[in-house]
């Protein structure tokens, strides 16, 4: 089964970053394999997002970059920030259902295209398997249409095959059009994220680093209180 599902004309969805799909796709990836740590608190994040398995490209970021990002996510409704009554650290969600709603599976195949980059409808389903059951192949067409088929835009596409190709493959679009021929990375040097931040995200990602130490130190006051270790 190869389906070519056409992308009705619509509103281009909110463009990310490499790094922004990249640390939306270790949640969502992360919230379907292990619930037990969902949610994730930063560091625990940015280890996801330079894993080396499951990730191409693989990238080398800090805990700077990621909260930078995730403070884009928030401002884009994709992400937020989780403060349970049990949450020692700061901790973080994936909101992809409330900006685009997808049944799980969809969401699965959006976070592997998120997270590994464009790739065959069989390696695709193959791989999103680790997060959610997925249909037998010959059901996949409503599941597609899910991602494909959207009054707000489609979420992915199918590629043109390219020349030696046996099958074409599929791309997210939340980083906007591919451009040009993407071929398989291989084996390189994992990709160096920096980030020049604009004034404002700049403002809030200070904001937000004072708002950690000001939890922490009422955690510690609490727990003290409690006579807690």
């Amino acid at each position: 089964m190869n389906p070519t599902i056409p992308s009705p004309a619509g509103p281009t969805p909110a463009l990310l970053s490499a790094l922004e799909a990249r640390v939306l796709g270790c949640l969502v990836e992360k919230e379907f394999t292990t619930p037990d740590v969902y949610p994730l608190t930063l560091n625990a994040l940015v280890h996801a997002c330079n894993q080396r398995s499951n990730r191409d490209p693989v990238m080398d970021t800090g805990a700077r970059e990621v909260a930078a990002a995730l403070e884009l996510l928030r401002q884009k409704h994709l992400a937020v920030l989780f403060s349970g009554a049990d949450a020692r650290v700061p901790k973080f969600k994936q909101k992809l259902e409330a900006v685009y709603p997808l049944s799980p599976p969809a969401r699965a195949l959006l976070g592997e295209l998120l997270l590994r980059g464009p790739q065959t409808l069989a390696g695709l389903r193959a791989n999103a398997e680790r997060m959610q059951p997925m249909p037998a192949m010959e059901e996949f067409e409503p599941l597609l249409a899910e991602l494909t088929q959207r009054s707000d835009g489609a979420l992915m596409r199918q590629l043109p095959r390219q020349v030696g190709q046996k099958e074409a493959r599929w791309a997210q679009l939340l980083t906007g059009e591919p451009a040009g021929p993407v071929g398989p990375a291989g084996e390189s040097e994992p990709l160096k994220i920096t980030l020049a931040l604009p004034p404002e995200v700049e403002r809030r990602l200070v904001a937000l680093e004072a708002e950690v130490v000001y939890l922490r130190a009422e955690l510690t006051r609490l727990r003290g209180a409690l006579g807690e270790s």
